[in-house]
Parts: structure tokens; sequence; C-alpha cells
């Protein structure tokens, strides 16, 4: 899980420079080098590429494309670090959809450290004058659909290989955001064709250490630990960006991350 936050920062912050491309254009080209690279690996282990559960492949790679393309979107129009923390909210969708899908328990005093996320997502949109109704309405659906997402990944862990799980993403996501990019079209130019390589494999390589950790434990028990993600998020605006936080919004930050990580510990 670590690597795959690390893997994730620097992805978030190709997407950042890549703001002139449309979301549903850049997750494209992340599915394309996906696809390539997932089929590579799954021939060299003499693998199915079409999985054992297919419904539930098929609904992880709708939830994950729809979650990708709002996150990208609410990336590009947000500072790094704002657009990180709504999404961060999975965790909770995690664990609240977990308990219908997978009869995982969550614990009463779970849901009050959950609370003190909530209360600092309230604080950032109060507070942060960027965020405007429809970026946090985004935002926030990003997060619920990164839930649903995880939890199809945890109900195929004892049949399907992980990279099986990360062939599906582009398999979905690839038609799908054909058909918008077909209306929306902008042609990279000079750099960004490497812009939208590294973005691949930096994904593609974050993907599947967080799918090989999603499979191997509990999910209310390391979904926390993305949350580091913040501090690379929050370096990242101030040293490249020159984003500086009001003290409110910073505060509301805190509270995120301190409700999910007081979860996490708490939970072991």
């Amino acid at each position: 899980m670590l690597l795959s936050v690390v893997g994730f920062a620097f992805m978030n912050l190709v997407v950042k420079y890549l703001d002139r491309i449309p979301s549903t254009e850049l997750v494209l080209f992340r599915s394309i080098v996906s696809l390539g690279l997932s089929y590579y690996l799954i021939r060299k282990r003499n693998l199915s590429p079409w999985g054992n559960q297919k419904k539930f492949l098929l609904l992880r790679g709708l939830f994950g494309a729809t979650s990708l393309t709002l996150f990208f979107y609410t990336l590009q129009k947000l500072p790094i670090g704002t657009a990180i923390t709504l999404q961060y909210l999975s965790p909770i969708f995690t664990a609240f959809f977990a308990i219908f899908i997978l009869k995982e328990k969550v614990r009463s005093f779970q849901w009050v450290f959950f609370g003190v996320s909530l209360v600092g997502i309230i604080i950032i949109k109060g507070f942060d004058p960027d965020v405007t109704p429809f970026l946090f309405a985004c935002g926030i659906a990003s997060a619920i659909f990164s839930g649903l997402a995880y939890n199809m990944i945890r109900l195929v862990k004892d049949t399907d290989s992980a990279v099986v799980v990360v062939f599906y993403f582009p398999l979905v996501a690839i038609p799908i955001m054909l058909i918008f990019s077909f209306f929306h079209w902008v042609q990279p130019i000079g750099w960004e064709w490497g812009g939208l390589l590294l973005m691949g494999l930096l994904t593609q390589f974050a993907q599947m250490n967080m799918t090989k950790a999603l499979q191997s434990i509990t999910l209310n028990k390391i979904a926390g630990i993305k949350y580091i993600g913040i501090l690379f998020a929050l370096s990242f605006d101030l040293i490249l960006f020159d984003v500086s936080y009001g003290w409110i919004s910073l505060i509301g930050i805190l509270f995120v991350v301190a409700g999910v990580l007081l979860n996490l510990v708490s939970k072991r």
C-alpha cells in the first residue's frame, strides 16, 4: 500500500500538469497503457484474462473508471491537496459498503472517527473558496465509487489474480472513454505524449500494489494508509504550484486525515 501511495502521488502530479487534456481522455490513455501491460503480465503467468467472477470484475472496472474520471477532473480544477482530501473520503464509503457487501463489522467507535473526517470535509467546503458545490459533489462522488470498487476487489480476492483485476479496469474504461473522447478530443502535443505514457506507467505500478494490498487484509485495516499521500500533495502544492493554505483549511485537512488514521490505529 505504501508503494501504491508513492506511485499515485506522482501520477497525480503528472495529471495536474496535463490540465489541457480532458479527464476522460486522460483515463483513456491511462487505460490503453494499463491494458497492454496487464495483458503482458497475464500471458507471462499463463492466466486467463477473463477471470472467474466476471460480474464483480466488470463492476470493479465500471466503478473504478467512474471514480478515476471524476477524480482527474477535480485534480485539474482544484489544488492537489484539496482534490485528494475529498477523494480520500473513500475509506469511509469503503467501510460503509463493506457492511452490506462483505458482511464486515464496523465498531461504534469507528463511526466516531469517521465523523471526525466528515467534520474536516465540512470545514474545507465552508472555508476553501476554490471548492465550488459542483467540484465538491464530483469529489464526493469519486470517493463513493472508489469505495464500491474496493469492495469488488475484495469480493474476488480468493478467485482472481491481482493482475486480472487490474486488467478489467481498462477493459471496461476504454470503450466508455472512447465515446466521450470522440466528442471532446484534444490533440496532445510535444511533451504531453511523454506525460501520458508516464501517467499510465505510474498508475499501473500503483494499481498493482494497491490491489495486492486490498486482497491481503480486511479493508478497514489497510485503506487508511493511503492518507499518507496527503503529505506529498501538500508538498507539491507548496513547492511547485505556490499554493498556500489558510489555517482553517489546514485544520480541515488535519481532521480528515486524523479521523481515518485514528480508525486505523484503534482497529489494529
